[in-house]
């Protein structure tokens, strides 16, 4: 019985070290505009995606399923879109975010409300709103859309603010990581798109 529970801590340690290692690797090439990000992205969210329904955290499971079908998009969209070697990068237009972040922000109140009564969020507002906005970087990403880095910085300094609050200090420390990763991203993805001949 005790070698079985060691084994067992031991497996979770080993996947909860792969969902963060893998989650790194998926945002350092996506920065390069390497295709093999969504392979590391998908590893990372079935990682996060067991850990996650054996701490009975449904909805949070949920979400890392649909990460690993925005990696399998992520993969064929880029493959479409490659032109002579290099990824393309665009732009999405102002109105569009401005009625994404409409949508987002309603629906975030709403499931801090439906999080609220149950306990199971100690901010559900900043819990709902990384959410979603997470939902929209994710499919940005996919769809090579410059922007998505600067949604990943915000959302990463959001994160780093409440695993502070709970003490737990490695994500706070990774969501740092993967803040200045996406400052790098938006960075050279600008550097890409003013190649193209586009306007950044």
């Amino acid at each position: 019985m005790t070698n079985t529970v060691t084994w067992s801590e031991g497996a979770l340690e080993t996947v909860n070290g792969l969902a963060l290692v893998t989650g790194v690797a998926y945002a350092v090439l996506a920065a390069r505009r390497n295709r093999l990000c969504w392979i590391a992205g998908a590893v990372s969210s079935v990682c996060a995606a067991v850990l996650a329904g054996l701490n009975k955290l449904p909805m949070q499971a949920g979400l890392q399923v649909f990460y690993v079908a925005m990696s399998v998009y992520g993969w064929w969209s880029w493959k479409r879109s490659v032109s002579e070697g290099e990824l393309l990068v665009g732009v999405w237009p102002l109105r569009w975010h401005l009625g994404a972040a409409l949508l987002l922000a309603v629906l975030s109140l709403f499931s801090a409300w439906w999080l609220r009564p149950a306990n199971v969020s100690a901010w559900p507002l900043l819990d709902s709103l990384t959410t979603w906005f997470s939902l929209l970087a994710t499919w940005l990403a996919a769809r090579a859309r410059i922007e998505n880095w600067l949604y990943w910085v915000v959302i990463n300094a959001v994160m780093v603010f409440l695993f502070y609050v709970q003490e737990v200090w490695g994500m706070a420390l990774l969501s740092v990581f993967l803040m200045v990763i996406a400052v790098g991203g938006f960075m050279g993805w600008r550097r890409r798109l003013r190649l193209q001949g586009a306007p950044a």
